[in-house]
């Protein structure tokens, strides 16, 4: 009969490496982290802005939220709202917070683009938003291919 296994009571006390798996990630999947991490902060100070608008915070002088229109209103209801869950997704690195964020960039491109009474037209704003989704495509293909299946 083999004598049983003696362990160290040394590597018992050995540290627990939470970040085991991030250290074999490749450099692609953490400047795609890195880039939701970014995005997750500009979608919330948008979140936060539009609320500032909701609450009266901005554009009192327009005549506050009251004083637009209800596409106006809808809007920035659903900008308020989506932007702030696409933040906290995004800081997650989460698959659904990607999709939110994707949603609400879209949408307000599309709003900016087709639906110009909402916000007035805002060329700009459809040009920052699809640069940051192509960013998003071209980090997310590239981090793909670090981990083949």
């Amino acid at each position: 009969m083999p004598a049983p296994m003696t362990r160290d009571p040394i590597d018992e006390l050995a540290p627990v490496h939470a970040d085991e798996q991030q250290r074999h990630e490749g450099v692609w999947t953490e400047r795609l982290v890195l880039f939701l991490r970014i995005m997750a902060g500009v979608s919330m100070l948008k979140g936060l802005y539009h609320w500032a608008e909701v609450c009266g915070f901005i554009g009192a002088q327009d005549g506050g939220f009251f004083g637009h229109g209800p596409q106006w209103q809808t809007a920035t209801i659903f900008f308020a709202v989506i932007d702030l869950v696409a933040a906290v997704g995004l800081w997650l690195a989460a698959p659904w917070g990607a999709v939110v964020w994707l949603t609400a960039g879209v949408s307000m491109a599309v709003i900016a683009m087709f639906f110009q009474q909402v916000y007035g037209a805002q060329p700009e704003i459809v040009l920052l938003e699809g640069g940051m989704i192509a960013a998003y495509l071209f980090l997310a293909i590239q981090a793909a291919r670090e981990h083949p299946q």
